[in-house]
């Protein structure tokens, strides 16, 4: 290894520093950057998602290490919606808000084949690939591809109940890991809540965080330590 890249390896790695121990809240909750995360039975892992200011939020990557919470990763320029934040049951879908609370981390998908490592469910984004958002589907809020039917794929993105084809956005989707968000279709509530890679700004309602970070943590989540996403103010 060259000079250099010792250097730009260990400039990436300031992030791994431990950070103090927080105080544990009674219970199943734990305040971790400011953030109150609801923890389930098993949650060893959790991202926090604290926001700064305008659409910017800190973004924090923490695993439970002989009884403390310790940061792993941190991405100062995360991003939320360009709505701003909204309690998480009563949210509508189009507004770009981002929802408070605690989810979980169930899956994820990409641009990229399955590496080696990544412990969640995975699927690479194929031609005919959308999320879909169209409240008179039996698959609102779930990955599907247009060849299975199900949903009216044609609509025009202005239409209210147009699905997300994920094949236009291989920036914020290269990776892109699927929150819990309204897993129960609760239709007009919104569907497909991500944490993906950043793009040029506030995102639709999903969070975001720069490439490098969402790399890291695809390699890390494990899927066995229950992990969730936090979003506090």
């Amino acid at each position: 290894m060259s000079k250099l890249a010792a250097l730009l390896a260990t400039a990436l790695l300031i992030v791994l520093v431990p950070a103090a121990s927080p105080s544990l809240a009674s219970g199943s909750q734990v305040h971790l950057d400011g953030v109150t995360v609801q923890l389930r039975p098993g949650t060893r892992q959790v991202v926090t998602v604290n926001h700064t200011s305008g659409y910017h939020a800190r973004v924090t990557f923490w695993v439970k290490r002989n009884g403390d919470w310790v940061r792993r990763l941190r991405a100062t320029d995360g991003r939320i919606g360009y709505g701003g934040l909204v309690v998480a049951d009563q949210r509508r879908q189009g507004t770009g808000t981002t929802p408070l609370g605690t989810f979980g981390l169930p899956s994820a998908f990409g641009t990229h084949t399955r590496q080696d490592g990544w412990s969640l469910d995975y699927r690479k984004i194929r031609r005919g690939d959308f999320w879909v958002e169209d409240n008179r589907s039996q698959f609102y809020n779930r990955y599907r591809n247009k060849s299975q039917g199900g949903f009216r794929w044609r609509l025009p993105a202005s239409d209210p109940n147009s699905s997300e084809r994920l094949t236009d956005y291989p920036v914020q989707y290269e990776y892109s890991i699927v929150t819990g968000f309204n897993s129960h279709q609760v239709r007009h509530r919104g569907a497909g809540i991500f944490l993906h890679v950043n793009g040029s700004g506030a995102t639709a309602g999903c969070v975001s965080a720069p490439r490098p970070f969402l790399r890291g943590l695809m390699a890390r989540l494990d899927a066995d330590r229950v992990p969730v996403i936090a979003i506090g103010r």
